[in-house]
């Protein structure tokens, strides 16, 4: 299973499953990262947390804790 984690700066990816539940995943949903959305990987914080990605045309920060309940192909 990959990761929104795993992927590399640069790649754009499409989300397959949100894995968690309740409030934490009501919150990726609300930040309209769905099934079936792209999903590009704009860069790093320094220290790799967190992470900047581009969705539905804005700019996003997601945490790496969140990042690892983004199944993405």
């Amino acid at each position: 299973m990959k990761t929104l984690r795993d992927v590399k700066v640069g790649d754009t990816v499409k989300v397959v499953k949100l894995h968690g539940e309740g409030a934490v995943k009501r919150r990726i949903m609300d930040m309209g990262i769905t099934k079936g959305v792209e999903v590009y990987v704009r860069k790093l914080a320094p220290l790799g947390d967190p992470v900047e990605v581009n969705v539905r045309g804005y700019e996003l920060s997601i945490r790496k804790a969140d990042a690892e309940m983004i199944e993405v192909e």
